[in-house]
């Protein structure tokens, strides 16, 4: 079994961890800018512009990717964490990165949309060769 499966596991991780530290950045500089108090934060229904994107990536941090753990966790389980399954992984995460990086910068539902489904095929490309490897 190959272990280099939690490479990009981990780098998936770290990308979450950025959002969440950039996150916390735009709201701490939404009220310093005077565009939200600290008590906006409470229970956030409406977040300011400058936070509002990237609080949305963070949640998104916790969708997909989900299934992208579990994949890659079931690959390494039934030793089908091969060469092939590392690179699909590899690209998953180059595909959430730049869907990340859209999200929280331009924010062109086009080009957020089509690094989604990206990513997305390549998530159900990680489960069809889980389901090949455990025929």
């Amino acid at each position: 079994m190959s272990t280099a499966i939690f490479w990009p596991m981990m780098a998936q991780v770290l990308l979450t961890y950025a959002v969440y530290l950039l996150v916390s950045k735009r709201r701490i500089g939404a009220v310093k800018a005077g565009l939200a108090t600290p008590s906006d934060y409470k229970v956030p229904f409406v977040e300011p512009e400058p936070s509002a994107a990237v609080a949305r990536n963070l949640v998104n941090q916790f969708e997909l990717p989900v299934l992208f753990y579990a994949a890659c966790l079931a690959l390494y389980v039934t030793g089908g964490a091969g060469t092939a399954a590392v690179a699909v992984a590899w690209a998953f995460v180059l595909a959430r990165a730049a869907h990340c990086y859209i999200h929280v910068s331009s924010n062109r539902v086009r080009l957020r949309r089509q690094s989604f489904i990206v990513s997305l095929l390549l998530n159900l490309v990680q489960w069809v060769m889980l389901a090949i490897h455990i025929i």
